[in-house]
């Protein structure tokens, strides 16, 4: 997968607004970086962002999918997001896993979904403040891919997102060489747990702009960023992606 920098946009965005961000973005970004890049609006834009964005190379994808598709009201199954063109989803959000309870069996059974439909998905995890301060960050990530992950058999098309719940939003960002220790620990577990060993890109969530950028993509480990907040401003999203772009590794 090449996608290395995605926008989640949460539930924010509007007709107008999305054209005024695609024309922001278009203004700021590298034509080399575009490549590199997926937003992913809320489900009712993603048609909308498709057609604005179908002459350039920014994938389009959702928030989230559903596990199963008939009587499941108000979700959205892999195939109604394929057929407007959507081929990249987040699953596993903390926001999802709070708000609507979804369990790491929940998610397990949506990662294989997708993958059975030939979807890329960003499976996102990370600690509590609670588990951070306590120590048992290794522990309760070691327990979130195992429970999602063992013996299932990944590709290209997955990676993970680290997002450390009590950094999303708060400009409380880890120490970069922190970040990198943890995004080695989730690659080595990913390993063991799977089935064919396969090492996935780890990206990171949690309070990434374009002022922190450039040192955390800098690190090894450190295989791009998952955007919330800075997504939103289309020039802002840009020159994240272009920094990631130009990285010294």
């Amino acid at each position: 997968m090449s996608i290395s920098i995605i926008g989640n946009w949460k539930s924010n965005g509007s007709l107008d607004l999305n054209k005024v961000w695609v024309k922001d973005f278009l203004n700021s970004i590298n034509s080399s970086a575009i490549q590199d890049t997926a937003v992913c609006p809320p489900f009712i834009y993603l048609e909308q962002m498709i057609d604005l964005t179908s002459d350039i190379d920014l994938s389009i994808g959702s928030q989230d999918i559903d596990s199963s598709n008939g009587a499941r009201t108000g979700s959205i199954s892999v195939d109604a997001c394929k057929d407007i063109g959507c081929t990249i989803s987040i699953i596993g959000h903390s926001e999802r896993r709070a708000l609507f309870h979804e369990s790491n069996l929940e998610i397990r059974d949506k990662l294989i979904a997708a993958h059975a439909n030939n979807m890329q998905v960003i499976l996102c995890i990370g600690e509590t403040k609670e588990h951070h301060l306590s120590g048992t960050t290794n522990d309760f990530l070691q327990n979130q891919i195992t429970e999602s992950l063992a013996n299932l058999e990944l590709s290209d098309r997955f990676m993970i997102a680290y997002e450390p719940v009590w950094a999303i939003g708060t400009g409380d960002t880890p120490q970069s060489s922190e970040i990198n220790a943890i995004h080695k620990f989730i690659k080595d577990i990913v390993q063991s747990s799977s089935k064919n060993n396969f090492t996935p890109n780890v990206i990171y969530g949690g309070s990434v702009s374009s002022k922190n950028a450039e040192v955390l993509f800098n690190e090894e480990h450190i295989d791009g960023a998952l955007i919330g907040g800075a997504s939103l401003n289309g020039k802002e999203f840009a020159q994240i992606a272009n920094i990631y772009k130009d990285r010294g590794i």
